[in-house]
């Protein structure tokens, strides 16, 4: 029963990438596709205090490909390191996340070359 305990403390201690990483773990592995699972295991939304705090990781979540979807599919390829077909799935399955955890300047670089490109993208 203590291993039990254990895991699930590990489990709540995760953070938003261990978790995003998790997901993509059982999911590409296993077939299971933990949705729910990831927001709760995110943890309940702070207030107060830490919504206060500036945040210092953000994602980029392209929106939808926009006129030029080829450009676009090359440039996710370029940016994320994935091979053509996992590129091509990202931009046909938007809207879906580019790179995450990343600091401002460097997500804001990225959002910046996927616009330009004609995608529609958005900082979280």
């Amino acid at each position: 029963m203590a291993d039990l305990k254990d895991f699930a403390e590990q489990l709540v201690n995760l953070t938003v990438k261990e978790v995003n990483e998790l997901a993509t773990i059982l999911k590409d592995e296993y077939g299971i596709e933990p949705a729910a699972a990831a927001v709760s295991m995110a943890g309940p939304a702070g207030g107060g205090e830490d919504a206060a705090e500036e945040q210092t990781e953000f994602n980029v979540i392209l929106k939808a490909a926009g006129g030029s979807k080829l450009a676009v599919v090359k440039l996710v390829k370029e940016l994320t390191g994935a091979g053509l077909k996992e590129a091509k799935e990202l931009v046909d399955n938007a809207p879906s996340p580019i790179k995450e955890g990343i600091a401002k300047d460097e997500a804001e670089a990225i959002k910046a070359q996927l616009e330009e490109a004609g995608a529609e993208v958005e900082l979280k």
